[in-house]
């Protein structure tokens, strides 16, 4: 991650005649690696989906669609899926792709060596299972499943997943390790500066998928610009200064940065996510193992405080997982923790505690609320009599201390899910074989699986109106509010647009002649 002065000359080198033909876009971090699904997070995520591709991605409204694949025809017994290839898409490389490449993608992911981020979400650890995939001719890709599952689809286009990207087998080096993404997406890797920038070029070869506009990771997806470097600037006054000098065409801000950015003149766009911000309680800690304990963290914090101060108004509480322009939002979702000190007290009582430590961890970037909801808690904690401290760490050093489940207390955003049931995945499983799994409930677990197999609305509606009852009872973290995008454009910027899944997408933008 670069240092004020390094990103201060960095914006000073991208201000000049070059900047004409490139879309700079800040990031509040670098991306971790290239390779898709693989060491990554949402920042990553974002970039690597500028360059790869999967056989079905989301809609804009949350739908699952054909990408790669230009139809999918499920089997009677809801077991066999056959993706029919759309016809004379090629790789960066110039090869056109083939079932051939599709399956060797798929066993790559599937082999333990690739530490891919959902190996766990197809091998029947999470309940789906791939049990056999194959390539009967060039153009049919065949997955079959071990039972039927209304998520599988859904799945293959997480962006956490890399939606299963495609790619060709010169993604990696003779000795099998990884190399660069060879994919089919409309931008290719030109330059990867670790902590200064990732720069992107057109792919003059791309075949955009049909459709007469961009819809969500479908739809038409030209490139229209020659370049695309996303810069990493983790200090937000430097952002600022980018935005305002011209510097920068796109940035994410802070919600308490709005009102300047639009006295500036500077398109402001805004839009709801699914991305949940989040106090994570660890359960396996000594202290925050008594449930009562955890009761009485959350009648401590007075959360619409909280998330107003954190979303400068432009949020709402949510303790849900169920994001609230969800078609599954409903009444129950809408049942949440309440501000009671006398509750707090008595449950501290009842839990046994003597005044231990409890330490918080956030970090600083300035695009997430982890370091003020931190600092708001701490101080409401402390009203409560339960003390508390903060540890603030860079944000990759955050994230490993989140995978292996090494924390008391932490301030965290969990990336946009569309589908309840993934959302749920995301922090709900066996800590033994999944230490990043916040919530440990095997009951809860078999409702999210019952959940992936049902397709009726109502019936899902009901499961997950019960598994938040559940979560609220237990309270193995503590849903905030869902953010609320906010992206400040340059006017010489076309066809920019935020949408739900929280990610800048730069195909379908121009620039204004």
């Amino acid at each position: 991650m670069i240092r004020f002065s390094a990103a201060a000359l960095a914006l000073a080198l991208i201000a000049g005649g070059a900047q004409a033909q490139t879309v700079n876009v800040a990031l509040n971090a670098d991306i971790r690696s290239t390779n898709p699904g693989v060491n990554r997070d949402d920042n990553t995520d974002a970039v690597v989906l500028h360059m790869v591709e999967g056989l079905v991605g989301y809609r804009e409204n949350g739908a699952v669609a054909p990408l790669l694949a230009e139809a999918v025809d499920i089997s009677p017994d809801g077991l066999t899926y056959s993706f029919r290839l759309r016809k004379g898409v090629k790789f960066h490389n110039g090869a056109e792709m083939t079932s051939a490449d599709v399956l060797w993608s798929w066993n790559r992911y599937m082999d333990p060596k690739t530490d891919w981020r959902c190996k766990a979400e197809f091998d029947g650890r999470l309940g789906l299972k791939v049990t056999e995939a194959s390539a009967p001719d060039a153009a049919t890709f065949v997955m079959k499943l071990e039972k039927p599952s209304a998520l599988f689809l859904d799945t293959m286009a997480r962006t956490d997943c890399a939606m299963v990207a495609v790619l060709h087998r010169d993604s990696v080096k003779p000795d099998g390790s990884w190399d660069r993404p060879i994919g089919t997406g409309p931008f290719q890797l030109a330059d990867w500066r670790r902590g200064e920038y990732v720069l992107l070029k057109r792919f003059d070869g791309y075949v955009s998928p049909p459709g007469d506009k961009r819809d969500g990771y479908v739809g038409s997806k030209r490139p229209l610009v020659p370049e695309v470097k996303f810069l990493a600037i983790a200090d937000g006054a430097t952002v600022k200064a980018g935005l305002v000098s011209g510097a920068l065409d796109v940035a994410d801000i802070p919600d308490e940065e709005v009102a300047e950015m639009k006295k500036s003149g500077l398109r402001v766009l805004t839009a709801p996510s699914a991305t949940k911000h989040a106090i994570l309680l660890q359960s396996r800690d000594p202290l925050l193992s008594n449930v009562k304990m955890r009761q009485a963290i959350a009648a401590a914090l007075d959360l619409d405080e909280i998330v107003g101060s954190a979303s400068n108004g432009l949020g709402q509480t949510n303790n849900s997982a169920v994001y609230v322009t969800s078609p599954f939002y409903d009444d129950v979702q809408k049942q949440r923790y309440t501000h009671d000190p006398a509750r707090t007290k008595a449950l501290l009582a009842e839990a046994g505690y003597k005044g231990e430590t409890i330490r918080l961890i956030a970090n600083k970037r300035s695009t997430v609320p982890s370091y003020p909801v931190a600092i708001m808690a701490q101080a409401m904690l402390q009203a409560a009599g339960i003390k508390a401290e903060i540890e603030i760490l860079e944000w990759a050093t955050q994230l490993d201390r989140f995978a292996k489940g090494n924390y008391q207390m932490m301030s965290f955003s969990y990336s946009a899910r569309i589908d309840p049931a993934q959302s749920y995945n995301q922090f709900s499983g066996p800590k033994d074989k999944l230490p990043s799994k916040v919530w440990d409930n095997r009951e809860a677990d078999a409702l999210i699986e019952k959940a992936t197999l049902v397709g009726d609305p109502a019936e899902r509606k009901a499961i997950f109106d019960r598994l938040h009852r559940m979560m609220l009872a237990d309270v193995p973290l503590i849903f905030l509010y869902n953010q609320v995008d906010t992206a400040v454009v340059s006017k010489r910027l076309q066809g920019f647009a935020p949408w739900v899944a929280s990610k800048p997408r730069l195909w379908e933008v121009g620039i204004a002649p």
